[in-house]
Order: structure tokens, then C-alpha cells, then sequence
């Protein structure tokens, strides 16, 4: 997946512009694709990306003095990163029994196009044992986020106070804060979709009602990014409303799948054709199975990435 090629990073305003065509981009692609498909959370983790990247080459044009707090303030977001990402590739890589599980019920109607009155057991074991994968892993994905997600208190903040702590560093804390805040909703959305919803992931903010807290007067720190943040934030939260669960559009797809050829099976029907129901059920699971093997590579990707971030930052501070 590309990143945005751009040389934004050379400058704050530079980089506040980056933030708010990215986040307009997402936004965009929210309406393009399915809610929560692969593809869009792709999209969203391959921003996060960029985001990072540009971050890491600003700082390398700011000057920034050496031994200073900046420095602590850019590897603790780039530790909390790490520390998230690994949260999702868990709970990707919690998926890979279920989609295995799937495979076993396509392969147990392998023989079978016709069914005749008595549903092979097998078929129906392989379902249950299917359906049983399936509540296993939201299960340990949902214990995931309350051990690990929850102690980190991720919040979206829509209310910006403009303070000249923002300045400091050259703009660099302003610029950190910012891409905290963008981080958050960008994470919240991924652990919706690829690792469990909950009211730990939903997306709360510092605002108590659901009104946007933040206004287009507010708009002098940070050029706008924060009124795309926000739109968006608003959309997921609305789409989100009262969903719990892994919220992947794929992986509910298996689940349909399923239900449907459960349905047939309990009709019993003197005999009726199976191989198009097979079909998508074989359909659906391998789109969940290789979403998941791709978002696992792209995570490991930006684990290189965070290592050979911090290690340019620490090379700047030794090296001058």
C-alpha cells in the first residue's frame, strides 16, 4: 500500500495540511467502501503510516535542541503506537482458527452437492464447531481490549485549547499534539474493526453530549485538521452506534454465510442444490483470510518503520 508521496514534512503548516488532506482522504474512502471493509482499513492503518513517516522527517528539519523533552514526547507517542499495533496484529492473528474452522465446513460439503432429507452430521458438526471458533475470538479479542486498551485511556479530544505550550519547539509540541489526537481516532477506528468494539472503543470523546465541540472559530491552531478530524469521528460514531463485536465487514460476512447455509440445512428439503451456497461460503472466507494475512504483513511493515523512526531521532541527538 503507497503512501502519500509528499514533502509536506518541511515545514509545521506543511505538516498540519498533510494531517487534513489525509484525514479528508479517509473520509472519502469511508463513503467509497464498505463500513469497516478491509480495503478502507487499509486505507486508515496506511495513513497512520504516513503520518508517522512525515512526522519523523519534520522533526529532522526543525532543529530541535539536542537532550531536550521533545525527544521523550515523540518516543513515548511512538511507543504507544507500537504498543496498539501489536494489540491489532493479536487480535488479526486471533482470527486464524476461525477462518480454519471455515475451511473445515467447506471441505465436509466438498462430496455433497445434493443433500437428501438428513443433513450429513458432519456438516453440521463443522458448522458448530465453526460457530463456536467464531464466539471464542470475540471473546479473547474483547479481553484484549479491556487489558490492553483500556489502560491507556484513548481519547479523541474535540476541544483544543490554544496554548503557547503549543508553540514551544518550534511549533514541534503543536505539531505532536496533533498527530496524538489523529492517532487516537485512527487507532480507535482500526480496533473497532479488526479487534473487538466496545464501549472501550467507541468512540467517546471529551465531549459529554454528541454535539461537535469543536467550531470552525477555533480553527487558528492547527489549520482545520482538527474540523476533518472531527467530521470524521462524528461519521464513525454515528455508522458505530450500538454495535459491539468485531466490526470487519468481511468477518460478518462469514457469518452470514453461515447462517445462510444453517437455514438450508435445518429446512431439511427433500433435495436442493448446494454448490452456490458452498461457494460463497468458500468466497467469504478466503476475503477474510487474506484481508487478514495483509493487514498482518502492512503491521509489520510499520513496526519497522516506528524502529527506524526512533533510531534516525536518536541518531540526530548524538550526532551533532
Amino acid at each position: 500500500m503507497m503512501h502519500h508521496s509528499s514533502s509536506a514534512a518541511t515545514s509545521v503548516n506543511g505538516f498540519y495540511n498533510f494531517l487534513t488532506q489525509g484525514l479528508d482522504d479517509i473520509f472519502r474512502a469511508f463513503h467509497s467502501h464498505n463500513f469497516m471493509s478491509i480495503q478502507f482499513l487499509q486505507h486508515v492503518l496506511s495513513s497512520l503510516q504516513s503520518f508517522h513517516s512525515q512526522l519523523t522527517l519534520l522533526v529532522q528539519k526543525l532543529h530541535l535542541p539536542v537532550g531536550e523533552k521533545w525527544l521523550d514526547e515523540y518516543m513515548d507517542e511512538s511507543t504507544r503506537l507500537w504498543d496498539v499495533c501489536h494489540v491489532l496484529k493479536e487480535g488479526v492473528s486471533n482470527m486464524e482458527n476461525y477462518y480454519t474452522a471455515g475451511d473445515n465446513i467447506s471441505s465436509s460439503l466438498q462430496n455433497q452437492h445434493f443433500l437428501h432429507q438428513q443433513p450429513s452430521r458432519l456438516v453440521l458438526r463443522a458448522i458448530n464447531g465453526c460457530q463456536r471458533e467464531r464466539v471464542g475470538l470475540e471473546e479473547e479479542n474483547r479481553s484484549l481490549i479491556e487489558t490492553r486498551i483500556s489502560p491507556m485511556v484513548m481519547k479523541f479530544d474535540k476541544n483544543v485549547s490554544i496554548e503557547s505550550t503549543f508553540i514551544g519547539f518550534n511549533g514541534f509540541r503543536g505539531v505532536l499534539y496533533a498527530l496524538k489526537n489523529t492517532n487516537s481516532l485512527l487507532l480507535m477506528i482500526l480496533l473497532s474493526g479488526l479487534v473487538y468494539c466496545s464501549s472501550e472503543t467507541l468512540f467517546s470523546s471529551s465531549c459529554q453530549d454528541n454535539t461537535i465541540c469543536y467550531d470552525e472559530r477555533q480553527v487558528a491552531f492547527g489549520s482545520g485538521f482538527m474540523v476533518s478530524a472531527s467530521r470524521l469521528h462524528q461519521r464513525m460514531k454515528e455508522s458505530e452506534e450500538g454495535q459491539t463485536g468485531i466490526l470487519l465487514y468481511e468477518f460478518q460476512n462469514t457469518e452470514n454465510a453461515i447462517n445462510e447455509l444453517k437455514t438450508k440445512l435445518e429446512r431439511l428439503e427433500i433435495e436442493f442444490d448446494l454448490s452456490e451456497t458452498v461457494e460463497k461460503l468458500k468466497s467469504c472466507f478466503g476475503e477474510l483470510k487474506c484481508g487478514a494475512e495483509n493487514v498482518i504483513v502492512q503491521l509489520d511493515d510499520f513496526f519497522d518503520e516506528i524502529v527506524e523512526g526512533r533510531k534516525q531521532l536518536l541518531d540526530l541527538c548524538t550526532h551533532t
